[in-house]
């Protein structure tokens, strides 16, 4: 799973998601792209879930850029715990997104299998999200 070898701040706070996204807007490296319509947090596990299921559906065959990297900790405090004394362990990775920000990239020779490979990717995440083409 993605995450960041080292960080500057083990914790960090929620911060917002207001606005749509400025950079990271338009394909740079593949023909196809799946772009958000949402703003989320996205998650390490889901970001990998959906990169197994793109190179399972184009058989290895093309090339799969991943153009988010997860790297904002979530902290959860343990249960049962009474309330106060600090914040909890971080305990996953997050990687925050605004509408317009391109998830994926995506290079295959064959249009019908690129787009449903993308729409099968989009299924393992939770927000809504649209198929780019160059």
């Amino acid at each position: 799973m993605l995450m960041p070898k080292k960080t500057k701040f083990r914790k960090k706070q929620k911060g917002n998601m207001k606005g749509s996204e400025t950079r990271g807007t338009s394909l740079e490296f593949g023909s196809y792209g799946l772009a958000t319509t949402e703003p989320a947090w996205i998650t390490s596990r889901q970001i990998e879930a959906a990169r197994r299921c793109m190179t399972r559906q184009i058989k290895r065959g093309g090339n799969v850029w991943i153009k988010i990297f997860p790297d904002k900790p979530i902290t959860k405090k343990p249960a049962e715990t009474r309330m106060g004394k600090g914040k909890g362990n971080p305990e996953y990775w997050v990687a925050v997104v605004k509408p317009g920000r391109m998830l994926f990239e995506l290079d295959y020779s064959v249009r019908e299998e690129a787009i449903k490979a993308l729409e099968l990717a989009a299924q393992k995440l939770p927000i809504k999200t649209r198929i780019i083409e160059k």
